[in-house]
């Protein structure tokens, strides 16, 4: 296909195919009714032209069967387009179950990642072939926009939320990573590479030449800073315990003191960790203090990162 479309970037993931056939259906559609409309043009300025000598034109049939059928003609390929398009946007949507998730913040101008083992990098990601790979994004500063253009992929990555998006790249190779929204005067150098490695390559990466991995995971730093900032004095399992026992917390549904309920997802973590008088847990008192400045954005999702491994202990 890409050798016909030569302005299409590669395709390198297992998304790519469903958005360029949508893209390409879209740009045929386009093509086939401008030419129609161009035609009709023609046509009927020459058999409807102003005649020599004062003779009156032909007037056209009133005949509503051809706008009916035009008309039908339209929402058919309008409703095609809606239910496709949801297809695809709900297979970008949702990631599967055994993604692996790198954590991603954004900062004028770059891109810090950090692997499950802890390994960093920066506008880089190193990534192996053939494992759906999850993306969690924040920014420390303003919106940006996290876009892979091989993979089909794009998404607004924003300062005090969660942002995510997944791809399975299909093939070992390197690709261009930029960010697609204006952050700044120099917004043009916030880009890099996405290199992708087969299975085995990707495991010698991730330990270097060391062998061995040199840093915590993501988890371990989570669960030092939980201790380091006295986290674990209110937050434990023994009854009269001042905040709520967070095992088994994530992604179940937790009641409120105000009667209503929420689930527990990264962004309910982190507003409760920044701003904990939001969401009052029901049956515990508003005394747990701010971490708002206190803790920065990669401590930030260090701490759901533990929080969430906790979910596992309850299972």
């Amino acid at each position: 296909m890409n050798n016909v479309f030569r302005l299409l970037p590669e395709q390198a993931s297992t998304l790519a195919p469903q958005v360029d056939a949508i893209y390409i259906f879209l740009v045929a559609i386009s093509v086939f009714f401008t030419l129609l409309a161009a035609g009709l043009v023609l046509v009927f300025g020459v058999r409807f032209r102003r005649r020599a000598g004062g003779v009156t034109p032909e007037r056209p049939h009133e005949d509503s069967r051809l706008e009916l059928a035009a008309g039908g003609l339209l929402l058919v390929i309008l409703l095609v387009l809606f239910g496709w398009g949801a297809k695809v946007y709900f297979a970008a949507a949702r990631p599967p179950a055994d993604a692996m998730e790198i954590l991603v913040t954004g900062k004028q101008w770059m891109w810090k990642l950090q692997h499950p083992n802890g390994k960093r990098e920066i506008n880089t990601l190193h990534i192996p072939a053939g494992k759906p790979i999850q993306l969690t994004m924040t920014s420390e500063d303003v919106i940006h926009s996290f876009y892979i253009p091989a993979f089909r992929v794009k998404q607004d990555v924003l300062p005090g939320r969660y942002t995510r998006l997944w791809f399975q790249a299909t093939k070992p190779g390197k690709y261009r990573l930029f960010c697609t929204e204006y952050c700044g005067t120099e917004h043009s150098m916030m880009g890099g590479w996405v290199y992708v490695l087969t299975p085995a390559d990707y495991e010698k990466w991730l330990v270097g030449q060391t062998g061995v991995a040199m840093t915590e995971t993501p988890v371990q730093a989570g669960e030092r800073l939980f201790v380091q900032l006295g986290c674990q004095t209110c937050h434990n399992p023994n009854s009269g315990a001042l905040g709520p026992n967070l095992v088994g917390v994530f992604g179940h549904t937790v009641r409120l003191a105000d009667g209503t309920e929420v689930i527990a997802d990264e962004d309910y973590l982190r507003e409760s960790i920044l701003n904990p008088q939001a969401k009052i847990v029901a049956g515990y008192a508003p005394v747990m203090p701010v971490f708002k400045g206190i803790v920065t954005e990669d401590q930030l999702m260090q701490l759901v990162a533990y929080i969430k491994s906790l979910a596992g202990a309850s299972n």
